[in-house]
């Protein structure tokens, strides 16, 4: 008999999201919370990790640490390994992006981008291999969920050379790691969110109005588009969805592509 009542629950679960004090990683953890995990926020700036994290209550903790050397991934998951012995959810979601012409475009531009975007969610990963297979189970597998962009599906206007790279860069790490560690009851999957209004899209932030006219759905995306897709792949109801990338855009991309096939 189907039963779906605990269907998205993440009732008794642990998570890990890093950039988790703002923006699409705060959104993601309070939805988790909401779910019933109790969930660890890691970010650069300790003191907004931890005012996250006293915001979002007693089920939050705080690892503040920034990830983007190999070295900073490693102390992040000892950190992790002294408070858990398993994690049943990884979220890749901290992030960078630089923009600049691409007559001037820095090796710093590249570096900081590539190394935080798309080197440090595999190594993270790679240190926390033990704890995730630790979790996972037949009928109830660990979840890792990368948060990419669209900008990994498709061009943009900006000048943002190795923010594109990376993120089509880890929508495909996301496959190959999805195919390897299947056996282990470990899933990997990303989401592909579009204009939502952050610290880093800041067109979306600050001017919506403007943006949403090349948005079929007539609007940016909020915390509940959010929220509704990470806890589908963080939950029971994502289990059968291993190496894919759901794409959280208002319609976006798939109206770019629709454009190129009429030209």
């Amino acid at each position: 008999m189907l039963d779906t009542s605990k269907l998205f629950s993440l009732q008794g679960r642990v998570a890990l999201v890093t950039g988790g004090s703002r923006n699409l990683g705060k959104t993601i953890a309070k939805a988790y919370i909401a779910q019933g995990a109790t969930v660890y926020i890691s970010a650069r700036k300790v003191a907004d990790c931890e005012a996250t994290a006293e915001e979002l209550g007693p089920n939050c903790h705080s690892l503040p640490q920034d990830v983007g050397s190999v070295e900073g991934v490693r102390a992040l998951a000892q950190a992790f390994a002294d408070r858990e012995q398993r994690l049943d959810i990884l979220v890749n979601n901290a992030g960078a992006a630089w923009g600049a012409p691409f007559e001037e475009f820095p090796e710093a531009g590249w570096d900081k981008v590539m190394d935080l975007n798309l080197k440090s969610p595999f190594f993270l990963i790679q240190a926390l291999h033990g704890h995730l297979k630790a979790s996972g189970a037949d009928g109830r597998p660990a979840k890792v969920i990368n948060i990419t962009s669209i900008d990994g599906q498709r061009l943009s206007a900006w000048d943002t050379y190795s923010y594109h790279a990376s993120k089509s860069g880890l929508i495909y790490l996301t496959k190959r790691l999805a195919a390897h560690l299947i056996k282990d009851n470990i899933v990997v999957t990303s989401i592909a969110p579009g204009a939502f209004a952050s610290d880093m899209n800041r067109a979306a932030r600050d001017n919506a109005d403007s943006l949403t006219k090349y948005i079929p759905s007539g609007r940016i995306g909020n915390d509940e588009d959010l929220a509704g897709a990470a806890i589908y792949l963080a939950s029971r109801a994502g289990d059968y969805v291993v190496g894919d990338t759901i794409t959280v855009d208002g319609g976006v991309v798939h109206a770019s592509i629709a454009r190129l096939g009429d030209a």
